[in-house]
C-alpha cells in the first residue's frame, strides 16, 4: 500500500478518503512543520500533501528521499514549492485549479468593496459610538460607471469581471495575450501593463507569481495610475512592493488599497496597520466549505492519478 504524508490537517471528509485508499499519515494538530520536519516525516512516504504555507524551497526538495515521487499543492498556486528542484529530482508538482475560482472572485469583490467604501474606518467609527451623520462623513469611491483594470485574464480575473459588471464597472485588462471574444465577454485589452494602469480607476491583481510579476506594482507603476486609484490584490502577496504601496497610500496616490494577501504572511508590514485606508483578510480567498473541500478532494485525484497512471493532468512542471 502507498504511503502519503499530509502536511495539514484536512477536513475529516477528505481525511476519510485517503485513509481508505492509503496508507495516509495525517497531522491531527495541524501543526505548521519546519522544513526539517517536513523532510523527516516524509521519509518513507510516496507522496507528499502539502498547503500554501508549506515551504518546499531547493535544499528541502533536494533532503526528500528518494521515495517521494509526488507533491501534490493543496492551492491553484505554487509558490511555495521549487518547481526546477522538484524536476531535477524527478518529482512531480500539481496543484489544484478550477475549483477555487468562485470563491476567490467573491473575496475579491469583497475587499473591493471594503476599500472602496473605507469599511476600515466605518468600524473604527462604530467602536467610538460618537459618529454623527454628515454630508461628507466617510465619503468612498462608487463602483458604478467606474473603470476595473484587471491584471491577469484567468479564470479567477474572468469570474471577477462577471461579478463587477452587474455593479456597472467596464471592465479593462492586461494579460499574456489577447483573449478570444467569447471570453473577453465586451472588456477591453490593453497590451502594456502601463496602459491598463493608466485607466484603471479600480485595479485588481489577478496574475500568478512569476519573475516577471514580482513587486509588478511598485514606485514607477504606481505613478502610473489616475490619482485616487482603488487596488486590490487576492492573489499573491509578492505582487506589491510595500514601501511603494504604502508611500502612495499616505500621499493619497492611492485612495484605498483592499488585500486578502501579503508579504510574509501571516506577518504583515506594520504600516499597513495603521493606515485607515487599508483593508485586509487574512488570506480567506478559498475560504468556504464547498471549496476547501473539493480542493482537497482535488489533491487526493491527483496523486491517486499519479500512483495509477505515472501522470496527472494538474502537473505544474
Amino acid at each position: 500500500m502507498k504511503k502519503v504524508f499530509v502536511a495539514r490537517k484536512l477536513l475529516r471528509s477528505n481525511e476519510k478518503r485517503m485513509s481508505e485508499i492509503w496508507d495516509a499519515k495525517l497531522n491531527s494538530e495541524d501543526k505548521v512543520y519546519s522544513q526539517s520536519e517536513l523532510i523527516e516525516l516524509s521519509r518513507d512516504c510516496d507522496g507528499i500533501l502539502c498547503s500554501i504555507v508549506d515551504k518546499f524551497d531547493a535544499e528541502t526538495i533536494n533532503k526528500l528521499s528518494d521515495k517521494v515521487r509526488i507533491i501534490s499543492n493543496f492551492a491553484v498556486g505554487f509558490g511555495n514549492i521549487d518547481i526546477k528542484a522538484a524536476m531535477n529530482k524527478n518529482i512531480i508538482v500539481t496543484n489544484t485549479p478550477d475549483v477555487l475560482t468562485d470563491a476567490t472572485a467573491e473575496i475579491a469583490i469583497l475587499i473591493l468593496l471594503g476599500a472602496a467604501r473605507r469599511a476600515t474606518e466605518g468600524r473604527k467609527w462604530v467602536d467610538k459610538k460618537n459618529w454623527n451623520w454628515s454630508v461628507d462623513f466617510l465619503m468612498g469611491k462608487q463602483l458604478t460607471d467606474s473603470r476595473l483594470g484587471i491584471l491577469g485574464m484567468g479564470r479567477i480575473g474572468q469570474a471577477l469581471a462577471e461579478r463587477t459588471k452587474s455593479f456597472g464597472m467596464k471592465i479593462h485588462y492586461h494579460n499574456r495575450k489577447k483573449l478570444p471574444s467569447n471570453l473577453e465577454k465586451g472588456a477591453i485589452y490593453h497590451e502594456s501593463l502601463k496602459s491598463l494602469i493608466s485607466v484603471s480607476d479600480f485595479f485588481s491583481i489577478n496574475c500568478p507569481t512569476t519573475e516577471e510579476t514580482n513587486k509588478i506594482i511598485n514606485e514607477e507603476t504606481l505613478s502610473y495610475f489616475p490619482n485616487g486609484a482603488v487596488i486590490i490584490n487576492s492573489a499573491r502577496g509578492d505582487m506589491i512592493d510595500d514601501e511603494a504601496m504604502i508611500n502612495a497610500l499616505k500621499s493619497g496616490k492611492v485612495f484605498a488599497l483592499g488585500l486578502d494577501v501579503y508579504n510574509g504572511e501571516p506577518d504583515i508590514h506594520p504600516q499597513y496597520l495603521k493606515l485607515d485606508n487599508v483593508f485586509i483578510l487574512p488570506h480567506l480567498g478559498s475560504a468556504t466549505e464547498k471549496t476547501r473541500f473539493a480542493m482537497a478532494d482535488l489533491a487526493i485525484s491527483n496523486i491517486e492519478e499519479y500512483f495509477k497512471t505515472g501522470k496527472c493532468k494538474n502537473t505544474v512542471n
